[in-house]
């Protein structure tokens, strides 16, 4: 099964998130807007419990981080995604690093560029439309994270919570 590890933003943001992406991202309906920490990985049943509970206890290290988003970007050439750039904090590259130490089944096929998706899967010309648009949308937003989420994808596509973890590491 495919699971994955993300910070979901205030309600705020993801209504301002969605209401792009319901125009220009097809897994809009599979997702809540969210940044990943940890990408997707493949993880069995017995495996997901261990991995579930080195994800407790990173967390315990870790306090909760500020997510600020600072403008609309994009990571084209190499895919045409659009999305609200997060400032990378050193408590989320700590994050971001201690939850790639544990052992998942997986290797970082990107390197880490926190981020919340508004826009994917579109051809080169669409991107070539609707980016310089969308730059010109404030997306300042900043606020405290103090959780994190373990998703698992159902068979539909969707993704769902397998497991809350709050940030709860020494100040």
């Amino acid at each position: 099964m495919k699971y994955g590890i993300v910070a979901f933003p205030s309600k705020k943001v993801q209504d301002f998130a969605n209401s792009y992406r319901k125009r220009y991202d097809p897994h809009y309906a599979l997702i809540t807007p969210h940044m990943t920490v940890k990408g997707v990985f493949e993880a069995n049943e017995n495996e997901i419990k261990q991995i579930a509970e080195n994800v407790a206890n990173v967390v315990k290290e870790h306090k909760p981080f500020t997510l600020k988003t600072t403008k609309v970007s994009s990571f084209a050439p190499v895919t045409n995604a659009i999305y609200f750039k997060v400032e990378p904090t050193d408590e989320l590259l700590s994050l971001h690093k201690n939850l790639n130490d544990i052992g998942f089944n997986d290797e970082d096929s990107y390197a880490f560029v926190p981020h919340i998706t508004i826009a994917q899967k579109m051809n080169s010309s669409e991107h070539d439309d609707i980016y310089p648009q969308l730059k010109m949308i404030g997306a300042e937003f900043e606020e405290q994270i103090d959780r994190l989420h373990l998703l698992y994808q159902l068979e539909d596509g969707s993704w769902t919570v397998y497991e809350t973890f709050r940030l709860s590491g020494a100040e």
